[in-house]
């Protein structure tokens, strides 16, 4: 028998629940508090970023090794990478929404995709950085914002495809309803869009952070020319303990990315996954429900409640209802519309093609010149490097997808292993493989291999998890009532995989596939070319090009290398990614 102490045993229970009652009107109260104190420290960061961006640039910024400097460095990454990743969404979802629903631009907009996904960071790096030194030559916030725009370019294009495939997997009833009860486009984007895509965003979304972490060593620290770009981060702060092998300093550097990863999934990533959890396109709903402590204590703040209940609904309702009413007047306008009107818009269009037709022919003009000094060498030497390039590509998403399906899957089918194993994923995604390459390129010398094989296993490192994180939510949105059907008439494993899983899938798969076959291109930059101790070791390959091309300044080597490799990743996505994605469209739609 278990003694309590006697101010226990005194307690009465009507004392018991008037303690409970003070207690949990206490706590909302506690949860107001924190999120005012988090509102405090974001309005200060934004003060520390602007006095910081106002200032003189630094042309030869000295990183600091010490684990002092870290908490400072770890601020102004976090920093860049968020402002590039709410740039990144925000492209995504207008880019993805016009692509989908304007079919006469759709085919140029997703052929423009495949190419500037597939174009490496350093490819960018150049006109990226002039452009915004040029806009702002006495602050430092050029500098800033080129490195922002280098991680946008990095992180900002599967986000595209995921939005875009989802937009054209909606079933269609759901289109259909909204039509009937005449949805403005807004309301339509708000309540049926966004909640429909929310899962593939969500999960595609912290594939580009983790991208972001990958590449912020090439975008923080970097050789444009004769000149040296540093800036106070932790990519710079691994680059430079790389650079000076420094173990000790990147063990600091990789345990505090570690540490915001964490924090960064327990405190945005779990509650986003399990709030997108409600938005399955499912009739049965499933035992097996994600949760997160961070979102259960958020919906008991009083104040996130006052504020949706009295401000934000009745502005959505309001502005829904005047969309709607506009939207009825509009069409009943165009039925009445006269032909002038409709002669005005056909001429206004042509204008616009032309006056963009005009702009690609001046470009092409310039590029032609600047390619002409070329020898014949050049041209034979950057095809032979696209066709290395293009072997290792295709080798290693070959090894990506033999592990990522099923262990995907798994941890998309099972909330508790999802619970454990996502922070992992996040953090190994995360870590920037060049951190680790001199180990592993050490390793691969030591048993006989080289840069050849070195070079495909940092492709790996660096683009398997666009199809792991891809296949997390296909697995996640297949509906609980396909596998409740599937149980009922006991499939078996075989069964299951190639009547529910596969199919279930499969739209998720093929943006995986697409994006990492880009992120694969990608790494080349840093897979064919790595810096190490005083010395270059490379392989024969288009990365190893453009690398080579960026660090001396030969533009005209660097423009036709990174043309060649983007006409590569077009034709392979005609010829096998697109037929992918009409069958994904058509055969694999979820619908009534």
């Amino acid at each position: 028998m278990i003694h309590l102490p006697d101010r226990f045993s005194r307690l009465q229970p009507r004392e018991t629940l008037a303690r409970t009652q003070v207690l949990e009107r206490g706590w909302p109260f506690f949860l107001d508090l924190c999120i005012a104190a988090i509102g405090l420290a974001c309005f200060y960061a934004v003060v520390r970023i602007a006095m910081f961006w106002a200032g003189r640039p630094e042309p030869e910024f000295i990183v600091s090794l010490s684990p002092r400097a870290l908490p400072h460095y770890a601020f102004y990454s976090v920093v860049r990478i968020g402002l590039a990743y709410l740039l990144s969404l925000l492209f995504a979802i207008s880019y993805g929404y016009i692509a989908a629903y304007n079919q006469r631009a759709e085919k140029v907009m997703i052929a423009i995709l495949d190419i500037l996904q597939s174009i490496p960071v350093l490819s960018f790096l150049p006109p990226v950085m002039l452009a915004m030194i040029a806009l702002f030559p006495t602050r430092q916030l050029g500098v800033e914002m080129g490195a922002i725009v280098l991680i946008f370019t990095g992180s900002v294009w599967n986000m595209a495809f995921s939005f875009y495939s989802s937009l054209k997997s909606i079933p269609r009833e759901l289109m259909e309803a909204t039509n009937i009860y005449c949805f403005s486009r807004v309301q339509r984007l708000f309540q049926l869009e966004l909640p429909y895509a929310a899962i593939g965003l969500i999960w595609n979304s912290i594939m580009s952070v983790a991208g972001a972490w990958f590449f912020l060593m090439a975008c923080e620290m970097f050789h444009l020319g004769s000149r040296d770009f540093r800036l106070p981060g932790l990519g710079s702060y691994l680059q430079t303990a790389a650079d000076a092998g420094n173990g000790v300093a990147i063990c600091w550097g990789l345990a505090v990315m570690i540490l915001i990863i964490v924090a960064t999934d327990q405190l945005v990533w779990r509650p986003l996954i399990a709030w997108s959890d409600k938005f399955k396109f499912e009739q049965v709903e499933s035992s097996k429900r994600i949760t997160s402590p961070i979102l259960h204590l958020l919906t008991q703040s009083t104040a996130l409640a006052s504020l949706s209940h009295r401000l934000v609904d009745p502005l959505t309702e309001s502005l829904y209802t005047r969309l709607a009413k506009h939207r009825i007047a509009k069409l009943r306008q165009l039925t009445t519309s006269r032909p002038q009107s409709r002669l005005l818009s056909i001429v206004v269009r042509i204008v616009l093609v032309i006056v963009i037709a005009a702009a690609v022919l001046y470009a092409a003009l310039q590029a032609v010149a600047l390619l002409r000094p070329l020898p014949g060498a050049a041209y034979l030497h950057i095809f032979q490097g696209a066709i290395a390039t293009f072997l290792r590509v295709n080798l290693a998403l070959l090894l990506a997808s033999a592990w990522t399906i099923p262990v995907g899957v798994a941890i998309g089918s099972s909330p508790r292993l999802a619970r454990i194993a996502q922070p992992l994923a996040q953090i190994a995604a995360s870590v920037p493989a060049t951190a680790l390459f001199p180990v592993l390129l050490l390793a691969l010398v030591r048993i006989g291999g080289g840069m050849g094989i070195g070079s495909i296993a940092l492709m790996l490192l660096g683009t398997q998890w666009y199809i792991l994180f891809n296949v997390i939510a296909g697995a996640i949105a297949i509906p609980s009532d396909l596998k409740e059907v599937a149980t009922l008439f006991r499939f078996s494993r075989i069964q299951r995989w190639k009547t529910v899983i596969l199919p279930g899938i499969f739209p998720y798969l093929i943006t995986g596939l697409v994006t990492a076959s880009g992120g694969a291109w990608n790494a080349s930059i840093i897979a064919e070319y790595f810096p190490i101790k005083g010395q270059i070791l490379q392989t024969i390959g288009l990365g190893a090009i453009i690398s080579e091309a960026t660090g001396g300044g030969r533009f005209p080597v660097l423009l036709l290398a990174t043309m060649v490799m983007a006409l590569m990743v077009v034709t392979t996505n005609r010829l096998v990614w697109r037929p992918l994605f009409r069958l994904a469209e058509t055969r694999y739609k979820l619908g009534a």
